[in-house]
């Protein structure tokens, strides 16, 4: 069965790693940032040097393409994202891109010409680091966001997306047919790794529900106020807190509860916080435990304002539906690795991934290697070169059957 090239692919990680490298290791590469068209202009010399041409959409999203012996076919499309958290690794999305350019190296290097196109999807600010939402350029190219909104999301100085593309903006059609979408990943956590499972069959996505609460007493001094006479913001949403992480109990082994930003407008050391803004990150395997979460969350969190007196506004920030992959995909992904003689498992996936969008566009599954310690969205993070062979040979084999299907 064919293989691909796993010194060559190890040393293109390493290469696009140098751009926007840390002190301690990990990228910096926020999307549409310097460094992040840096990136992608590397992986363009390459996709040209492989024969590929290159083009973009409205949203920035870049496709390599590779002729196959049908012109007029659907492309089969592979890919993920070179943009990175502000302290973030060298495998997480730039694996899926680079994995699938090595599928293309190594097409070219057996003499083998597909019957359907194959292209190389680069989508941009997938990491939600600088622009939100996540997964923004495919939300805008899958008509999940429309464009206009995506366009004139902001960062924090006010930049927005379409003043970041200046100029890098392209004509091709947003929302155009793919035959179907491979998608390559470091599994960011630990399941893989403690299983000593080298592959990873991904059978969907877990649903997301992202909220934004404030919460509102009343500011007064530090040392002139009597705490029975306190409305103190910062000791109520600590209590919050502490009991979302109680409710996550309720909900396993699936339910996951994350508080990961909390924000005190105008503090001050010797000021009792009058106003308090959290996160809530919900996830769940199943639509109808996610809105039960969602519920009691929200139940808590008033139930615990009124105690204390205070007032809370909770907002829906975002939310992703439980996605299933397509079961004919999965199937090319389970024979591959079959053939191959890979050990593997099913999993479904914890985080958003671009193929979350892809999924309600065309025919989609991923593909999961282990990373080092399950760490990801970290400069620590880190993949064994074994793996990420292994995972672009399940990848090779599974595209390549489909596009001669």
């Amino acid at each position: 069965m064919l293989t691909v090239n796993g010194p060559r692919l190890w040393n293109s990680l390493m290469d696009m790693a140098k751009v926007g490298a840390t002190a301690a290791g990990g990228n910096c590469r926020l999307a549409l940032s310097a460094e992040d068209f840096a990136g992608r202009a590397l992986f363009a010399d390459w996709c040209h040097q492989a024969g590929m041409s290159l083009d973009t959409d409205a949203i920035g999203n870049l496709f390599a393409r590779r002729p196959g012996r049908d012109p007029q076919a659907m492309p089969v499309v592979m890919g993920s994202h070179l943009d990175t958290q502000p302290a973030g690794g060298r495998f997480d999305g730039i694996y899926g891109v680079l994995a699938a350019l090595e599928v293309v190296r190594s097409l070219n290097d057996a003499g083998i010409t597909t019957d359907k196109p194959l292209e190389i999807a680069v989508w941009t600010n997938e990491e939600g680091a600088r622009f939100t939402p996540a997964m923004l350029g495919s939300a805008a190219f899958c008509g999940v966001l429309p464009l206009d909104k995506a366009l004139a999301a902001e960062d924090a100085q006010g930049i927005s997306v379409a003043t970041a593309l200046a100029g890098q903006a392209g004509k091709l059609p947003l929302g155009r047919p793919f035959d179907a979408y491979f998608e390559a990943h470091i599994e960011q956590g630990p399941i893989l790794e403690q299983a000593g499972l080298p592959i990873g069959v991904v059978t969907g996505g877990q649903a997301i529900c992202w909220l934004d609460v404030l919460v509102t007493g009343s500011p007064a001094h530090a040392g002139t106020t009597p705490m029975a006479l306190r409305r103190d913001a910062l000791f109520t949403a600590s209590g919050m807190i502490c009991r979302l992480e109680q409710l996550a109990d309720e909900f396993q082994p699936h339910g996951l509860v994350t508080v990961g930003q909390l924000d005190i407008p105008g503090s001050s050391r010797n000021t009792i916080p009058g106003q308090v803004r959290f996160t809530i990150d919900l996830r769940h395997h199943q639509d109808t435990q996610i809105a039960a979460m969602e519920q009691r969350a929200r139940a808590v969190l008033q139930d615990l304002a009124a105690a204390r007196g205070l007032t809370v506004d909770i907002q829906q920030h975002w939310f992703s539906a439980a996605t299933p992959f397509d079961s004919d995909c999965i199937a090319a992904v389970r024979q591959a690795v079959t053939a191959l003689g890979y050990p593997h498992q099913e999993i479904v996936s914890g985080a958003g991934h671009d193929a979350i969008h892809l999924a309600r566009h065309c025919p989609t599954t991923m593909i999961f290697i282990p990373c080092v310690g399950g760490i990801s969205h970290n400069e620590a993070e880190d993949a064994l070169p074994d793996n990420v062979r292994m995972g672009a040979d399940v990848l090779l084999g599974a595209v390549l059957a489909q596009a001669d299907s």
